[in-house]
């Protein structure tokens, strides 16, 4: 049974962070062509809607595999567990770029510590695979492709 959870919650986490990737993609296309967040707010509730299923997964995995918990990295997944949930349903009144930054970077920060976390083996039950160094990789690019993109729209518009 302990099994079933654990690749229920890896693969849900996996199909997750696919929905990060579309989420933050469609941010960066809305903001450089000063187009509404429509398609960021709707890849980030279900982003949101499968985080929350993932982190039911999760639980059961840790509680039934009964898995040690790191209460420091408790807390940072907690805190982008709780973006992750209230973030869409702000992200049309958000005025302010670096509010919107901190989350799409918090987040993928998050996922990024745990895929390193896992390629240097301090997941009890989860060996490393392609898949952790493809995310780690696919975050690192989005997170320099959105400054990019980002920073040339806000030069492009002051001229």
């Amino acid at each position: 049974m302990g099994a079933v959870f654990r690749l229920s919650a890896r693969y849900s986490g996996r199909i997750s962070f696919g929905l990060y990737i579309l989420m933050f993609y469609f941010f960066i296309a809305e903001k450089t062509t000063n187009l509404p967040l429509n398609k960021t707010r709707n890849f980030g509730i279900l982003f949101g809607v499968l985080h929350l299923i993932h982190f039911g997964f999760l639980a059961c995995s840790v509680i039934i595999n009964q898995l040690p918990l790191i209460p420091v990295k408790l807390t940072g997944g907690f805190l982008a567990y709780m973006a992750i949930i209230i973030y869409p349903f702000y992200l049309q009144k958000i005025k302010k770029m670096g509010i919107h930054l901190f989350y799409f970077y918090y987040v993928g920060f998050v996922m990024a510590m745990t895929f390193l976390a896992r390629i240097k083996g301090e997941f009890v039950g989860a060996s490393p695979s392609l898949f952790h160094y493809f995310g780690i990789s696919l975050v690192l690019l989005f997170f320099l492709f959105g400054a990019i993109r980002l920073y040339k729209a806000a030069k492009f518009k002051v001229r």
